[in-house]
């Protein structure tokens, strides 16, 4: 009986613990929000779409040849909410072009997290979490073009073809591993699906973003 007892009080202890966990929304992706995202254009504006399903909003990117992103300022506190949660879905990606190239370097569906260094824009440290065409989950890379942001493969076609797909990453450890930084809170998150490089066509779509406790 007693251990009867100390089971189920465990098992209400783990559901109480993972109903209570943190939760820092960071898009809605409503009409209202988007008003107040900043645009970020590089060439061209990528096309930004809103739409809805059973799991609630999403945003839908269309490039052809454009770059745009969509980015917010919110402080995230990573000693509380380290675990970025990211839910995406590739209906047309960029198979065969070099994404650790210059000429290469487009995604279908890509989600920045920024941590202010200094002063400028300039300094900023970022960490690029992809849904690469060609490569592996977990490889990393430089950006051919900043060495203050890095590449990080969350998800990939290769194995993922027009479905959704949820991943998470720990923040506060990635930042260690790639740039070496002791990070206990980011300054900013921003979507971009681009192809300005390499003059091809993607569409992505995105969903859920959010940080947790776990």
């Amino acid at each position: 009986m007693k251990k009867n007892f100390i089971l189920i009080f465990i098992i209400s202890l783990i559901c109480s613990t993972s109903v209570y966990a943190e939760k820092v929304l960071v898009f809605e992706f409503t009409n209202e929000e988007m008003k107040t995202l900043k645009v970020r254009k590089i060439k061209k504006k990528t096309k930004y779409t809103l739409g809805s399903n059973e799991k609630g909003n999403f945003l839908k990117a269309e490039a052809d040849g454009q770059a745009s992103g969509l980015g917010i300022e919110k402080k995230i506190n990573l000693l509380k909410t380290p675990i970025i949660n990211i839910t995406w879905k590739i209906e047309k990606n960029l198979s065969g072009i070099n994404e650790k190239s210059k000429k290469g370097h487009d995604y279908a569906a890509r989600v920045f997290v920024i941590k202010k260094t200094g002063k400028t824009a300039l300094s900023n440290r970022a960490i690029n979490y992809v849904y690469s065409s060609n490569e592996d989950e977990g490889n990393y890379w430089r950006s051919p073009f900043t060495k203050k942001s890095i590449d990080y493969v969350l998800s990939t076609t290769v194995n993922n073809s027009n479905e959704w797909v949820t991943v998470k990453s720990n923040v506060k450890d990635d930042f260690k591993k790639l740039h070496n930084l002791d990070v206990n809170e980011i300054e900013g998150v921003a979507i971009m699906t681009d192809t300005d490089n390499s003059k091809k066509l993607a569409v992505a779509y995105y969903q859920n973003i959010y940080f947790s406790s776990n």
